[in-house]
């Protein structure tokens, strides 16, 4: 009997120290769950606040009154925009320098990261050192101008794209990719096949490497989507400019309470805090168009550049 209630009272202890473990489980759950409840709601609140605002009325957006909804609603932002065609050929030739910036820096980072992560390469962590010395060290911006200038790169195209295109920690994530995740064996066994670097590169190792290139090609394309101090320094020609700084213009403006010469053309229908928020969500459609089409080589990218680096 005196053993039989032992094993009873160790049997509740038992129970009583699991269903607490499960309750801990629970709450740490519930704890996480809310956290990441509000860091997404931080995230796309603005967005929502953004775009009801860019199809409100005037009088709404002036009153304050718009939060999550809009009020009075009307798509004269929208109209205004397209109207005026500056956004719109800007919004065109942003894309484009966007499409050849990414092409660009995905070669640049290949070429530099397959190489290296060979240990066959004589040199290679001279080498190494070498590429790596840009994420420590900058020139600063004005000797940056004046290379520009003696490069007969101001005023073009190409100052938007060239200076950019090679990023030493986009090659250090594309480095350790090949590292730890292409076999050496495959490679071993297309050199005994006959093949050549070029050929193992373009056959075996890029068609495994589709996270990582997705992953880079996002982090290359929204890198040059977002930047406008570039535009600032080296571009005096209007035309050439990217939508990011016009629409920097056009922030700026509204916040100094006066207009640009896309808010002068819509002065009738749309206030500068209007247009502001309808130019911002005009620019950042693209990014979330794309977006969803690379989730999925993007996250698996991010985690095997971040875990076995």
């Amino acid at each position: 009997m005196a053993k039989r209630k032992e094993e009873m009272i160790r049997g509740a202890e038992i129970s009583s120290d699991g269903n607490r473990a499960i309750n801990k489980f629970r709450i740490g759950d519930a704890l996480m769950m809310l956290v990441l409840v509000i860091l997404c709601l931080t995230c796309v609140l603005p967005f929502i606040h953004l775009a009801a605002k860019s199809i409100s009325s005037n009088s709404a957006v002036m009153a304050k009154s718009v939060f999550l909804w809009p009020k009075g609603l009307t798509f004269d932002a929208y109209a205004s925009l397209f109207r005026d065609g500056s956004m719109v050929r800007s919004m065109i030739y942003s894309v484009w320098v966007t499409m050849i910036f990414t092409f660009l820096g995905m070669i640049a980072c290949t070429c530099a990261a397959y190489p290296l992560s060979k240990k066959r390469l004589k040199g290679r962590m001279f080498f190494t050192f070498v590429l790596m010395l840009p994420m420590y060290f900058g020139a600063g911006l004005i000797p940056s101008y004046f290379l520009m200038k003696d490069l007969h790169l101001l005023d073009t195209m190409w100052v938007l794209i060239l200076p950019l295109i090679y990023s030493p920690y986009n090659m250090l994530i594309m480095k350790t990719f090949f590292q730890s995740s292409i076999p050496d064996s495959l490679e071993e066994s297309a050199f005994l096949d006959g093949a050549t670097n070029i050929q193992i590169l373009f056959k075996i190792v890029l068609p495994l490497s589709k996270p990582i290139l997705a992953t880079l090609s996002l982090f290359y394309a929204v890198g040059r989507w977002n930047a406008y101090a570039d535009n600032k320094y080296y571009i005096k020609t209007d035309t050439l400019k990217m939508i990011q700084y016009k629409l920097y213009q056009m922030v700026a403006s509204a916040t100094e309470a006066q207009t640009t010469t896309l808010s002068e053309a819509a002065a009738v229908t749309s206030t500068p805090e209007v247009l502001q928020a309808a130019s911002i969500m005009f620019v950042t459609i693209p990014i979330i168009c794309i977006y969803p089409f690379l989730q999925k080589y993007f996250v698996k990218g991010v985690m095997i550049g971040a875990v076995k680096g």
